[in-house]
């Protein structure tokens, strides 16, 4: 599609040191949930060594009448601008782009392991699969230090709390010590025996790996050494980014 000019609607908080950016959503603009886009700042204020775009997976979901991306607001010139920017201001667009898609084959469940700020095309894909009834068996599995850290968490959890038969979200935080919330999930990082908790047999279905570089290499090699085939993961890094637990 060609390069289109949104403008930024809204922005608000969504975990700790995360913010949420939405935008209006072009006339006739299509694109697959887990896709990204590059965002490019018009005229900014500042600018630094690593430019004025960046490339963001959609968080909002292909249905919904907005664009939405988020972000770990850390201390890059592209950043300060985007989280002071007037509301009404401004951006180009550039989409889409990428294949970290849901598959097609719905007698294959599918595996998101997830950690951090990798979440956002994860709420894309789940999302619209619940929109279009999709009848893929859906299992999440999103790492966090604190729920304070977790985006997207309550909303992630809320379809199974409608006890959709489909889908299973598996939150699990690897610093509760460090938490002022409650929580009565997992905790501690997914491990092959967290799995199998869930998963009967691991070599079923399609994964989708997507965080932090070290966390996605470690989650790799977890599923290769439970016998996964490699033609049945998927991948996506966040590079910039700490590890998420």
């Amino acid at each position: 599609m060609p390069i289109q000019k949104i403008r930024l609607t809204s922005r608000q908080d969504i975990a700790d040191g995360t913010m949420a950016f939405q935008f209006e959503k072009p006339e006739g603009f299509t694109y697959k949930a887990g896709q990204f886009a590059d965002y490019t700042l018009i005229d900014p204020p500042e600018t630094d060594g690593e430019g004025n775009t960046r490339g963001f997976s959609f968080a909002s979901a292909p249905y919904e009448d907005h664009l939405m991306l988020a972000s770990r607001m850390r201390d890059t010139a592209f950043k300060r601008v985007l989280q002071t920017m007037d509301i009404g201001a401004e951006l180009t667009l550039d989409a889409p782009y990428g294949s970290f898609t849901l598959h097609n084959n719905t007698r294959v469940p599918a595996v998101f392991l997830t950690g951090g700020i990798g979440v956002t095309p994860v709420r894309s894909i789940v999302l619209q699969a619940f929109h279009d009834n999709a009848p893929h068996r859906i299992l999440v599995f999103d790492s966090s230090r604190r729920p304070e850290d977790a985006p997207f968490l309550d909303e992630l959890m809320q379809p199974q709390k409608r006890e959709n038969p489909n889908y299973t979200f598996v939150g699990t935080m690897t610093q509760m010590e460090k938490s002022r919330r409650e929580w009565h999930g997992e905790t501690g990082f997914i491990t092959k025996a967290m799995l199998l908790k869930y998963i009967d047999d691991l070599t079923l279905p399609i994964y989708y790996v997507d965080g932090p570089p070290g966390m996605v290499t470690a989650l790799r090699e977890t599923l290769n050494a439970a016998g996964v085939d490699d033609d049945n993961i998927r991948t996506e890094e966040f590079s910039g980014y700490p590890q998420a637990g």
